[in-house]
């Protein structure tokens, strides 16, 4: 899983100031502004090292996809050194650097943003901005109240979102990677769920698998849950090992380590049967596609002798839809920045994709946690353990090599499925979990970690505040605070130019091959604001305890289709907000900086919706796509070519 930010992202009250008269309210919103600019490069492929067959999966065009220099991403830590003589411990290089003046400038950002910020907050909450109206009934009284609180609740989370992008600023570093320790026995791993995934891509990526280089034994896997007759072909054409759980009753319980149906589950039935036989442990999800140098680039880290996991990135290869393109810079910010501050700590988030970890620590945890978001669970169990062994706290290493490309959501159905678990997992672990490892971690750990699953909620605080706040006013003549608008602006400028100021210094340490250099990540941005209806959901569902359950985001053929019912979420916000400008015409309770913000607030419910239906006239015109020949686990017929839905990004159709 993964989390998302742009600098404003709060919900309705979020950029209204409350500008004299009745009250308004004021600026906020959580929200990280992260890393950006990729470079386009060479072939994918470019390299001994890049990728030959395997890579992303690209959704069908009538273009020749793009070239990526994966190869060159995929060495972002820089090059593999030897190990220092003795003792091994992974090193690190700070992101801050170009000597004093370069960290002075940096020093200087990260501590302005967040006083500034602070100094708005407690200017705006001072009593005497409060609003007192004499001669009203008790439930405007109590409107007020509310109002007031959702005001400095809303400032105060933008001020925490400020911390903690100056904070990862200043600690995120990169491992200094080494070379491998030979001989170790891997296995690589991924999982298959029928009518989920189509054999196409599962094709791809085992292709990808047998190709990683590995001194030592190295087994590929596919742990396939439908036990599939033509999966089990492919696996004995590629000489990769199959495995199943279907029709073991004990490894498909209705809750636990074995839980029917969940990626857990399946891994966890594998460790059972085979753990013993291996060191290390190695997945991608099926739609990511491993690069050859993928456990060269790895395994190094693992001569730590308390390093338990090591996890890369996440980029997205069908990289072609206005969905996929906004949904991959979203997660920039999590695998540029945030990732790489837990470095500081040996704490980095454990991620289901792209990593490689000891067998014997998730044995000593009972396997992957079981839940909606397991790499969320299971991370946040291991850094609360000791390494047996030496008595230290298991350490985890964030690499910035991107060593997997993957497919993610292509539709707004699936985007939004995506973000409704991702979300509630962080729930779901600050309410089971969360509480009890705070007092087992160490209080840099802590820090970090609370910084990291304080996103989710406090985006969904902020949109139900927000949208409380406009209905409060402009529906029922509710007041905040009253403040002059002058000084309001001159803070508000000061801090808001400081927070865009920390985000584009971060756009730097970008980690996609797929953004342009230099690109501004405003499609990120905006779609974390989009999903903030999404996470207010999830978060009510959490509290109220409804059942929650895992949900694959289809992928490539399988992707689900968008329909009216995939946008209710944001329609009946928009209703929400609707009513309030319309009762604020009606009962004549204006103020146009409230009127503005219910208006953008009703406009990102919208837009989603927009974006769909404008996708839809678009393909309408260009007329519906030629059909593609199918047949066996490629997609192919009788010698000719295989789909573009199988065909890596970068790779040419042979003329």
């Amino acid at each position: 899983m993964a989390a998302g930010g742009l600098p404003f992202d709060g919900g309705p009250a979020d950029v209204v100031p409350a500008l004299g008269g009745r009250g308004g309210s004021a600026p906020g919103g959580p929200g990280t502004p992260g890393p950006g600019g990729g470079t386009p490069g060479g072939p994918g492929g470019g390299g001994p090292d890049g990728p030959r067959g395997g890579g992303p999966v690209a959704p069908a065009s009538s273009e020749p996809p793009p070239d990526y220099d994966y190869d060159g991403f995929s060495r972002l830590a820089g090059e593999l050194t030897e190990p220092p003589a003795g003792v091994y411990r992974v090193r690190y290089r700070r992101l801050v650097a170009g000597g004093i003046r370069g960290q002075l400038g940096a020093l200087l950002l990260v501590t302005a943003a967040p006083l500034v910020s602070l100094a708005l907050l407690v200017w705006l909450m001072q009593p005497d901005h409060w609003v007192e109206r004499p001669f009203i009934d008790d439930w405007e009284r109590a409107a007020d109240a509310v109002m007031t609180l959702s005001i400095g609740l809303i400032e105060t989370f933008r001020l925490v979102n400020v911390v903690s992008n100056a904070h990862a600023t200043w600690v995120a570093r990169d491992p200094v990677p080494v070379r491998a320790q030979p001989g170790t026995r891997v296995a690589f791993l991924t999982s298959f769920v029928p009518g989920k995934e189509p054999l196409s891509m599962v094709r791809a990526t085992l292709e990808g698998a047998v190709r990683v280089r590995h001194d030592g034994v190295l087994d590929v896997w596919l742990l396939d849950e439908g036990d599939d007759p033509e999966v089990k072909r492919l696996c004995e054409r590629l000489g990769v090992r199959h495995f199943t759980r279907k029709g073991v009753e004990r490894w498909n319980q209705p809750s636990g380590s074995f839980r029917a149906r969940t990626k857990h589950g399946n891994y966890n039935a594998w460790l059972d049967a085979h753990g013993d036989d291996y060191e290390f442990m190695a997945c991608v999800d099926t739609d990511h596609v491993p690069l050859p140098n993928f456990l060269e680039r790895m395994m190094g880290y693992f001569r730590d002798p308390d390093v338990a996991f090591v996890v890369g990135p996440q980029v997205y290869g069908n990289y072609t839809t206005a969905v996929t393109k906004a949904a991959e810079s979203q997660q920039f910010l999590f695998h540029a920045l945030i990732q790489r501050a837990g470095n500081a700590y040996g704490a980095p988030m454990f991620v289901g994709t792209s990593n490689c970890v000891r067998v014997s620590v998730l044995r000593q945890i009972g396997g992957l946690y079981d839940s909606i978001t397991e790499d969320m669970a299971t991370g946040l169990e291991i850094h609360r353990r000791r390494n047996p062994a030496t008595g230290r706290r298991w350490r985890s290493v964030y690499t910035p090599d991107v060593l997997a490309v993957g497919e993610g959501p292509s539709s707004w159905t699936d985007f939004f499925s995506q973000q409704l678990r991702w979300s509630r997992g962080t729930y779901e672990t600050l309410l089971r979990q969360f509480w009890r490892a705070v007092w087992t971690m160490s209080p840099g750990r802590v820090v970090n970690y609370s910084l990291m699953v304080a996103y989710y909620p406090m985006a969904a605080l902020n949109w139900v505040l927000g949208a409380v706040s406009c209905v409060l006013f402009l529906a029922l003549g509710a007041s905040g605070i009253n403040v002059e608008s002058q000084v309001w602006l001159m803070l508000y400028g000061d801090a808001a130019a400081l927070q865009v100021g920390l985000y584009v210094w971060n756009r730097r340490h970008n980690v996609s091959p797929h953004e342009p250099a230099g690109s501004s990540g405003t499609a990120g941005m905006l779609m974390s604001a989009l999903s903030a209806p999404l996470y207010a959901r999830s978060l009510g569902e959490a509290l109220l305890r409804r059942r929650s359950r895992f949900v694959v985001t289809p992928k490539g053929d399988s992707a689900s289709p968008d329909r009216v019912l995939t946008f209710r979420t944001h329609l009946t916000w928009g209703a929400v907000l609707a009513f309030a400008l319309l009762a604020s015409v009606v009962l004549s309770h204006a103020h146009t900086a409230m009127r503005v913000w219910a208006f953008l607030g009703l406009l990102t419910t919208l837009i989603p919706l927009g974006v769909w239906q404008a996708g839809l006239r678009a393909q309408r015109r260009r007329g519906p796509l030629p059909a593609l020949a199918d047949g066996g686990p490629g997609g192919t017929q009788g010698g000719g070519q295989e789909p573009e839905a199988a065909r890596p990004v970068g790779q040419r159709t042979p003329v």
